[in-house]
């Protein structure tokens, strides 16, 4: 930080401003009053880049009106587009550990704004030719931009980074659905041998639990596209004019290419976080399912000599510092760490979204970089471990074959011919002396070995059994069905 200072002043008075940089009076107020946490404490940029694209249409906005000196106007605009570019990242230091409603942010978002507009314009940093209250925050209050700008921060990260890191591996596990579709395993329920399913209609799980994830999430996309700019400080829209909330929205989808509305009632989306904290439920739920797609996955892995070993994973590393040849399930270890970190965001947000007292939520800050870090992690951990665990996992055929073979459970296939007790003896019988299933089976004289080899094929087992005819059935329903029609006939 430069040890050369000019000198700014707010409400409060006058104060030392670093004179390299574009914040003033309250930014540095901000820095001073709340040293607190490092640089991963930060406002997250993406609220940067959506206060800048707000500010921007605020400004257009009042140019419109009439109310606000073109002049000045596209100065701010071209300041504005420079904080959407990434061009003046340094000059936003304040951390989330501020003012629960982002005042601080607010005012540094219109004073490094306020200073660059007035440079373009020829003035002098801290001169106020443009001033970040009565012009770049005109029509405005730091109770309407900062919800603003998490709906549409949320909505570009989600749009651009979380569906699609879905998407990747929905795509791949369901490649390997397919490609599995005919290896038939064993199935596991309790960590105990089960009836048999094949590795396809595991992976289907899988599939199928992203595929909702997806859809949960996209269904509140439409609640966050809802915008409470114009609400002004508890909104009223004190200090603005008719029409002016519109005229935002409609420049911000202009700018965002996303279909952003007016919220129907500005005084509950002050208010409340309640969209964010459902988006954050939506991410919650993704979390639980990832945790079990990554585990499910890792310990059908494990092995690769003595654990279950029935696919292989990509060897990305080596796994062991002291174990030579070791290879561990990183991309497993990650996605389960990137659950549990969102799962652990859901609570804070879930608290945070609790403090929404009469005309505020005061603790949007720190939801904001909560909700965000999910959205992100999520999607970018998805997309990791999509490419570099799921793409390359292979069967490993010998292992699952002799899983099956060993399996006591696929006597749950006689239940219907001998009955459930004497399928019982029929394991316990195997288990005890060691025999395999059909051994055991034809040791107690309760099936023949033809009956056995016809009524035991595994691949019959993975779906249920093709209804029968049944003459004497196919009768009673034809004289049921009669007696119906005589009744609407008589009707």
């Amino acid at each position: 930080m430069s040890k050369e200072f000019r000198i700014e002043s707010d409400s409060l008075g006058e104060i030392k401003v670093p004179k390299d940089k574009y914040w003033g009076a309250q930014t540095q107020r901000a820095i001073q009053n709340f040293q607190i946490g490092l640089e991963r404490d930060r406002m997250p940029i993406e609220i940067i880049r959506g206060f800048g694209i707000l500010k921007r249409a605020c400004a257009q906005a009042n140019m419109d009106l009439g109310i606000l000196d073109k002049k000045i106007g596209n100065a701010i605009i071209q300041a504005c587009d420079e904080v959407v570019d990434g061009k003046l990242d340094e000059h936003f230091p304040l951390k989330i550990w501020q003012t629960g409603s982002g005042t601080a942010s607010n005012m540094n978002t219109n004073e490094v704004i306020s200073n660059r507009a007035t440079e373009i314009l020829g003035g002098e940093k801290g001169s106020k030719m443009v001033h970040p209250n009565n012009h770049v925050n005109m029509s405005q209050s730091s109770n309407d931009t900062f919800p603003t700008v998490q709906h549409i921060s949320s909505v570009l990260l989600l749009e651009s980074v979380c569906l699609p890191g879905l998407e990747v591996l929905y795509e791949q596990l369901s490649n390997k659905s397919n490609e599995f579709k005919e290896i038939v395993k064993i199935g596991r329920t309790h960590f105990q041998d089960a009836v048999p399913i094949s590795l396809g209609q595991e992976f289907s799980a899988f599939r199928q639990q992203i595929k909702k994830s997806i859809e949960r999430i996209k269904q509140i996309i439409p609640d966050l596209k809802e915008l409470c700019i114009g609400g002004t400080a508890v909104g009223t829209g004190l200090n603005t004019f008719e029409g002016f909330d519109e005229m935002v929205v409609q420049e911000i989808s202009k700018i965002t290419k996303k279909d952003f509305v007016v919220v129907e009632n500005k005084f509950e989306a002050l208010s409340t976080c309640d969209a964010l904290v459902q988006c954050s439920g939506s991410l919650n739920s993704t979390a639980v399912s990832l945790m079990k797609i990554a585990n499910d996955i890792r310990m059908l892995a494990s092995g690769p000599r003595c654990g279950i070993g029935e696919i292989t994973l990509p060897a990305n590393e080596p796994g062991s510092s002291i174990m030579p040849g070791k290879v561990n399930p990183t991309q497993n270890e990650m996605l389960t760490m990137v659950a549990a970190h969102v799962i652990g965001n859901h609570n804070t947000i879930t608290v945070c979204g609790s403090f929404g007292q009469f005309q505020l939520n005061v603790m949007r800050p720190v939801l904001s970089s909560s909700l965000l870090h999910s959205i992100r992690i999520i999607g970018e951990g998805c997309k990791s471990f999509a490419l570099k665990c799921v793409m390359g996992i292979e069967p490993n055929y010998e292992k699952i074959q002799k899983n099956v073979n060993n399996s006591l459970m696929l006597v749950t296939a006689l239940n219907p011919y001998i009955g459930y007790d004497n399928g019982a003896k029929i394991a316990k019988k195997g288990f005890k002396d060691g025999l395999s299933l059909k051994e055991a089976a034809l040791s107690l004289n309760l099936l023949t070995e033809e009956q056995y080899d016809k009524w035991m094929d595994v691949k019959k087992m993975l779906k249920p059994k093709p209804r029968e005819k049944n003459e004497k059935n196919e009768k009673v329903n034809e004289k049921e069905n009669e007696k119906e029609k005589e009744k609407e006939k008589e009707k």
